[in-house]
């Protein structure tokens, strides 16, 4: 198979945003006649549809493919021009797609040593949608904590983020007075980051070899959700490295010393990668290894 022609790309990129062809022949200033030529032409050249005729249309594997080809293209002709000429150009626009307790802990600081040559465009946003997000190019790396490389990304293994149980002294005295056990703990109230949340069912799990249902407290912001435990709504998972000292002076308390869930975290990025991205990749995994646990074998 040749190489994917780039007006043909471009095509396909017009399409997935219009979602029809005479949206993105309005964009591309042709005809819905010519752009389904240069589809059929697509199609034929890689043996292969891109598209799935339906309304709104919707790209095929191939067709997402060609999609993130597209915009990686776009990518690299933005870093090429400020590259030729940097003044006039500015710095360079770059999305990533950063985990939630990730970005509320370590990952703004090495962001923000390269404000000079990238203008950041930072998503917070659950693991599938990130993957989503790479897949079609609208984001060029992702901390993410699946190690399954997207098709077209790299993924390297950041570091183990550890999340400790902790609750509040005034928790403990209400809930927990008689020790930490399976009845308590069917009770006790916790604090969740949102329904996707995993992390306190996988800890009573580990904690009581069963599957209990307390009730749920729902805070979906990472610094209000350290406050909610702080406060006394319930324990919860957070991340050692925000509540390590906390933890020492006693502010917080943990359930119990076997109260963890580690979970691995993979920086994601476009193995057609610039410059600018593999110095964003460099700066992330620098501070990873600062203040993560090692990786795991």
């Amino acid at each position: 198979m040749t190489d994917v022609d780039a007006h043909a790309a471009r095509t396909v990129a017009a399409i997935a945003e219009a979602r029809t062809l005479e949206g993105a022949a309005a964009v591309l200033r042709v005809t819905p006649s010519a752009v389904s030529q240069r589809v059929r032409a697509l199609e034929s050249e890689i043996g292969q549809p891109v598209l799935h005729r339906t309304r709104p249309i919707e790209l095929t594997s191939a067709g997402l493919a060609v999609l993130r080809y597209a915009r990686q293209l776009e990518q690299l002709g933005t870093e090429l021009r400020a590259e030729l000429s940097p003044t006039a150009s500015g710095p360079v626009p770059l999305t990533i797609v950063v985990n939630s307790d990730s970005l509320h802990t370590w990952a703004l600081p090495p962001l923000a040593g390269l404000v000079d040559r990238v203008h950041l465009e930072v998503l917070r946003e659950d693991e599938e949608h990130s993957l989503t997000l790479l897949r079609e190019g609208a984001a060029v790396g992702a901390v993410t904590s699946e190690a399954q490389p997207v098709p077209g990304c790299s993924a390297e293994q950041l570091g183990v983020m550890r999340y400790l149980a902790v609750c509040s002294p005034v928790f403990v005295e209400r809930w927990f007075a008689d020790g930490v056990d399976p009845g308590a703990l069917s009770t006790a109230p916790n604090v969740t980051y949102d329904r996707k949340d995993t992390l306190q069912r996988r800890c009573l799990r580990r904690l009581t070899r069963a599957e209990v249902t307390p009730p749920s407290h729902y805070i979906p912001a990472s610094a209000e959700y350290a406050e909610a435990i702080r406060l006394g709504m319930g324990w919860g998972m957070v991340p050692e490295i925000e509540c390590r000292e906390e933890v020492r002076v006693r502010d917080l308390v943990r359930l119990a010393d076997h109260a963890v869930v580690d979970v691995p975290l993979y920086w994601q990025q476009w193995r057609r990668s610039s410059a600018l991205l593999r110095e964003v990749g460099d700066a992330l995994r620098g501070a990873a290894r600062a203040v993560l646990r090692p990786r795991t074998v």
